[in-house]
C-alpha cells in the first residue's frame, strides 16, 4: 500500500510539473524574436521549470551534509526559479480566464439580443391586422381591375359616381390587405431565420454572466468581483506551482519511513565470530605457555541488535541515576555515530518514537520528561570521548569474548 501510495503521488507531481514546464515553454517562447530565440528561450524556461522540482532535494541534503554555502546557493536558486515561474503561470492562468470568460460574456450577449429580436418580430405580427394569404388578395386584385368601372374611373382616378366610388373603396381594401400580407411575410421570414439560430445554440449552455464562480465567491463573501477573479488566478497559479515544485519531494517520503531498520545484515555473523573466537584463543595460547592448559570456556551467544537504535544505546549511552540528557543532545550524538558508522539517520521524530520503544530503555527503567518546551531524559547520559576509545580498543574482544572471562594484565600478573 505504501509503494502504491507512493507511485500515485508521483504521478500526480509528473502530471503538474508537465503542466507547469508547458507554461514556462510557452512564456518563454512568446519573448524571442525570431524562431530560434524563442525556440532558445522556450527551453531555458522549461529547464528552469524541472530545475524547480529537483532543488529540494539538493537544498535538504546540503543543509543535512552541513554544507551551508550550497545550501544557501540552492535557496537562492530555488526562489529565482520559483519566481519565475509563478510569473509565467500567473499570466497564462490570466489570459486563458479572460479568453473564457469573454467567450461565455459574447455568448450571452448574442443570445440575448437574437431574444429580443425575436421578441419584437413577434409583436409587430400581433399588430397587423387580419388578411388573408397575399396570392389570395393579388388574385383577387387581378380579377377587379378587370371588369369595367376599372377601365371607366381609369384606374380609379376619376370617381363620377356612388357606383364607381364604392368600387374603388373595396379595390383599395384590397390592395391595403395585400402590403400588410407581404409585409407580414417577410416579418415571419424573419422570425424564422432568429428561431434557427437561436436552434442552433440550443446544445450549449448559455450563462446570464460571464464569470458564475467568481460571482457566486463574489456574493457569498462581499468581496469585490475583480479581486475576487485576482484570487482565482492567483490560486491556480499557486497550485501549479508549489504542486511542481514540492510535489516529488513529499510524495517520495513515504520510501523513507522505515530508513535504518533493515541496513543490518546479521546472517553471516555468528560464523565469522567463532572462527575469529578460535584465532584469538590459539593466539592466547601461544603466548602463554608456562599457564595451565586452559578450561573450555563457553562461548556466549551473540545477539546482534535487530535496529541501529539498539546499536546506538548500546556503545553511546550508558545508565546513570540522577543524570539528565536532552533530546536534541541525544539525537546529535545519534547522528555522529551515524556518520562514524557510515549509516543514514532517521529523522528527529521517528528517532524519539524508535527510542522509546527500545526493551532496554524500559529495563533501565529511563524516565522521559518534558520541561519548558524541552525533552529530557533521566537516568541516562551520553559516554565520554574516553570511554568510547577504550571501548572501540576492546571492540573485538567484546564480540569473541565476554568481559567477565577476557584476560587482561591485572589477571595475568595474579
Amino acid at each position: 500500500m505504501r509503494h502504491i501510495m507512493g507511485i500515485l503521488g508521483v504521478a500526480a507531481a509528473t502530471v503538474l510539473l508537465a503542466v507547469s514546464a508547458a507554461m514556462n515553454w510557452k512564456f518563454g517562447f512568446n519573448l524571442g524574436k525570431s524562431p530560434f530565440e524563442s525556440h532558445l528561450l522556450g527551453l531555458a524556461s522549461a529547464a528552469a521549470d524541472c530545475m524547480k522540482a529537483l532543488i529540494p532535494f539538493f537544498l535538504f541534503a546540503a543543509i543535512k551534509n552541513r554544507v551551508w554555502s550550497q545550501a544557501a546557493a540552492a535557496g537562492l536558486l530555488w526562489l529565482v526559479v520559483l519566481s519565475y515561474s509563478m510569473t509565467s503561470a500567473l499570466g497564462f492562468a490570466a489570459l486563458n480566464r479572460n479568453d473564457s470568460t469573454g467567450d461565455r460574456q459574447l455568448q450571452a450577449t448574442v443570445y440575448q439580443d437574437l431574444r429580443k429580436e425575436l421578441k419584437r418580430a413577434e409583436d409587430r405580427l400581433g399588430w397587423m391586422p387580419q388578411h388573408r394569404p397575399a396570392a389570395m388578395v393579388e388574385q383577387e386584385i387581378s380579377l377587379a381591375r378587370k371588369e369595367r368601372l376599372f377601365a371607366t374611373t381609369k384606374g380609379c382616378t376619376e370617381i363620377p359616381g356612388k357606383t364607381t366610388r364604392e368600387y374603388c373603396q373595396g379595390l383599395n381594401r384590397l390592395q391595403a390587405e395585400l402590403a400588410v400580407a407581404l409585409e407580414a411575410g417577410q416579418v415571419e421570414a424573419k422570425v424564422a431565420e432568429i428561431k434557427a439560430r437561436l436552434d442552433r445554440t440550443a446544445g450549449t449552455t448559455v450563462v446570464g454572466e460571464a464569470d458564475p464562480q467568481a460571482g457566486v465567491i463574489a456574493r457569498l463573501t462581499g468581496q469585490d468581483l475583480n479581486l475576487v477573479q485576482m484570487g482565482l488566478v492567483l490560486l491556480v497559479a499557486v497550485l501549479l506551482e508549489i504542486g511542481s515544485a514540492l510535489g516529488f519531494y513529499v510524495a517520495m517520503s513515504v520510501w523513507k519511513m522505515r530508513v535504518g531498520e533493515h541496513e543490518m545484515k546479521p546472517a553471516a555473523a555468528p560464523t565469522v565470530t567463532m572462527a575469529a573466537n578460535e584465532n584469538v584463543a590459539a593466539v592466547e595460547v601461544q603466548q602463554r605457555p608456562a599457564l595451565p592448559a586452559p578450561q573450555p570456556v563457553a562461548v556466549a551467544r551473540l545477539t546482534v541488535p535487530e535496529t541501529d537504535i539498539e546499536r546506538f544505546y548500546g556503545e553511546r549511552v550508558e545508565v546513570a541515576e540522577g543524570v539528565k540528557v536532552t533530546a536534541t543532545d541525544l539525537y546529535e550524538d545519534y547522528c555522529s555515530w551515524c556518520e562514524e558508522m557510515n549509516k543514514e539517520p532517521m529523522a528527529l521524530p521517528m528517532f524519539g518514537r524508535k527510542f522509546g520503544e527500545l526493551k532496554k530503555y524500559k529495563d533501565d527503567k529511563v524516565v522521559r520528561e518534558k520541561s519548558g518546551g524541552r525533552i529530557r531524559y533521566m537516568g541516562i547520559k551520553l559516554k565520554a570521548a574516553g570511554e568510547l576509545d577504550e571501548e572501540e580498543s576492546l571492540v573485538i574482544g567484546d564480540r569473541i569474548v565476554p568481559a567477565s572471562n577476557r584476560t587482561t594484565p591485572k589477571t595475568a600478573a595474579a
